[in-house]
């Protein structure tokens, strides 16, 4: 099959989770003897220099110039469009969401993925001039098919945007196992000398990284027994500071630190847990990946965690700071509770692969163009 995947990622990222997305699966369709490729322009992210030669149809920047991201945008548009016009693809993969002016015709099928809904959950955490919810919409009601990552997605678009049920297929992301293998974890490995719990990712407001500050403060044993390692999502701000500060955290008991996925990886597999206390996720890899390094899980039960974390997980109540310090506790305290968790993420990962979300998107492309 001939598939296309457009700029638009690509143009907006350096690095993160859907533009990481996008080349690992472009990755494997071609490795499955498909005929890809990315259209990516003059791009500056950093996932498309391990793709084989080929895939890629741009030039790489290191970054772009300061106030320049908009005007790249728009000249990788003009250039996507006529390059996969030439190109003539079966599909074309809308990599993000636009209501772009259509410049160069093309007869292909179009699909895009929907990764959340939360700029319609969570209107508030975004500015006003945010035309994310807006773009989405046009995209969604353009493209002739949608893939959603979980059923828990699907529903929010169904009952959100009241779209048919039948122009959506769900495909679970897959973890990359290469990347987060297990470690030997026996809850005792320390960061400067002490415990430690993880976090990771972004943190303002529903990834609830406040909360999961309060339910430890809340709670004298682990105040005294846990550090808190928060990877990724850039170093603490004043707010965070001062909140970290009013908690009674003494010194550097909560860090900031980022780094690549092997040193991720390592941090799971040291960490005495891996808490992930977000109000709503679409998805949520970094469970995943805390299973395949060994690193048992406490997770809140909204939205897509119970779908994705099934019984590999303690769960807990993220608007409670009582029930989130419980479960930490009842983890974090027992070998019998980590050690059975860490069994069942074995187990649960299996489920996640990455071969498996590029061969289930095949046959949703076969059933657009009417092969299946």
């Amino acid at each position: 099959m001939k598939i296309a995947f457009d700029h638009q990622t690509f143009t907006h990222q350096s690095y993160g989770g859907i533009s990481r997305y996008y080349s690992i699966l472009a990755n494997e369709l071609f490795s499955s003897e498909n005929d890809v490729k990315i259209f990516a322009g003059i791009h500056r992210n950093n996932y498309l220099k391990f793709l084989p030669d080929g895939v890629i149809s741009g030039v790489g920047l290191k970054k772009y110039p300061s106030k320049t991201g908009p005007f790249f945008h728009v000249v990788n548009h003009i250039a996507s469009q006529y390059q996969i016009s030439k190109w003539k693809p079966e599909l074309v993969h809308e990599t993000y969401f636009s209501s772009p002016r259509t410049l160069f015709s093309s007869d292909a099928a179009r699909v895009t993925t929907v990764y959340d809904m939360i700029h319609e959950i969570f209107p508030s955490q975004f500015s006003f001039r945010d035309s994310t919810s807006k773009s989405k919409r046009k995209t969604l009601n353009r493209v002739d098919h949608i893939i959603s990552i979980s059923e828990s997605t699907k529903r929010d678009l169904i009952n959100l945007f009241d779209i048919d049920e039948a122009k959506i297929s769900v495909v679970h992301l897959g973890v990359s196992l290469d990347s987060f293998k297990a470690v030997i974890n026996d809850g005792l490995s320390t960061v400067n000398g002490k415990p430690f719990l993880l976090y990771v990712g972004s943190r303002f407001g529903y990834k609830n990284f406040d909360g999961l500050l309060k339910a430890v403060a809340s709670s004298a044993k682990l105040k005294s027994s846990f550090d808190i390692v928060a990877f990724g999502g850039g170093g603490f701000n004043s707010e965070e500071l001062a909140l970290i500060r009013s908690l009674g955290f003494s010194g550097s008991q909560v860090r900031q630190c980022s780094g690549s996925d092997q040193e991720l990886a390592g941090l799971y597999g040291r960490a005495a847990a891996f808490v992930y206390p977000s109000l709503y996720e679409g998805f949520g890899l970094p469970p995943l990946e805390a299973m395949a390094s060994g690193c048992p899980v406490v997770t809140s039960n909204t939205s897509s965690m119970p779908e994705v974390v099934r019984d590999a997980g303690v769960y807990f109540n993220p608007n409670e700071i009582e029930d989130m310090r419980f479960a930490i506790e009842r983890v974090v305290f027992s070998p019998s509770v980590r050690s059975d968790l860490v069994l069942a993420g074995f187990e649960n990962i299996k489920s996640f692969s990455w071969n498996k979300c590029a061969a289930e998107t095949l046959t949703v492309y076969k059933k657009v163009l009417g092969n299946s």
